[in-house]
Parts: structure tokens; C-alpha cells; sequence
């Protein structure tokens, strides 16, 4: 399958089930693993909008309907993190957090293996953009 095109990968995601899912399994990981206190603590107590916002995100970014753009406009997702002070290792943190859901769930492994390496792109663009500022 070529993950990428159209929406093969939001259909290897399980659509918008799925993508829910690998979300709430994000967070969850995030609530639950200690090396991943400092990302947490940057999220407000009640993560329902943290929840929603990367829903929407990733169902878009997996090519699946636009959610986030319908619901807020267009994003630029560097500059929608600039308000926080990042390091490499809180980089890290949220990719493990990522990486740990992805396995929680039901995905091809190959599915997995290109999901797990597509994270990386945005989150090290972040990080470079953050530390710029």
C-alpha cells in the first residue's frame, strides 16, 4: 500500500475511529509515563481540548477529511507551539508517547513503521522552529 497517497493512511488508521483511538491512546500514555511528566505539564488538567484539537489534526494530516481546518481555520503547526520553551528530550518525550500508542494499536507493522517515522517530521520541525524563536 502507498501510505501517503489520498487516504490510504487514514484508512490504514481505521478513519476516524481509529484516529480517535491512537489519540486517546496518546494521551492516556502521556498521563501515564513518567518520562513524559514535562509534556504533560504543559497541557491544561482537563485534556478534552488537546484531545479534540489533534483529532482533528491528525485526521487531515493522515489525508482523511480537513477536521481541523473546519473547526479553526488553517493551522501552521510550528507556530501553534512557539508559546512554549521545547528541548530535544521533550521532543522525545512526545514521540515516545506517540510511538507507544502506535503499538497499542491494531495497524499493519508496516503501517506502523511509516507512521512512527512520518512523526518525526513535525516534531522536529517544531523543535526547530522553537529553539529559533
Amino acid at each position: 500500500m502507498l501510505f501517503g497517497q489520498l487516504d490510504a493512511s487514514f484508512q490504514a488508521a481505521g478513519a476516524e475511529s481509529g484516529v480517535l483511538k491512537l489519540v486517546n491512546d496518546f494521551y492516556d500514555a502521556m498521563d501515564s509515563l513518567q518520562h513524559a511528566q514535562s509534556i504533560r505539564n504543559m497541557h491544561a488538567a482537563d485534556l478534552t481540548e488537546s484531545r479534540s484539537k489533534l483529532y482533528y489534526f491528525l485526521c487531515g494530516w493522515l489525508g482523511g477529511p480537513k477536521r481541523y481546518q473546519e473547526n479553526f481555520g488553517p493551522i501552521n503547526i510550528p507556530a501553534a507551539h512557539r508559546h512554549l520553551t521545547l528541548t530535544a528530550a521533550d521532543a522525545d518525550a512526545w514521540l515516545a508517547c506517540m510511538d507507544y500508542a502506535i503499538d497499542l494499536q491494531d495497524y499493519d507493522a508496516e503501517f506502523k513503521t511509516y507512521l512512527k517515522q512520518q512523526f518525526r517530521v513535525p516534531a522536529n520541525r517544531i523543535l526547530a522552529v522553537n529553539q529559533q524563536s
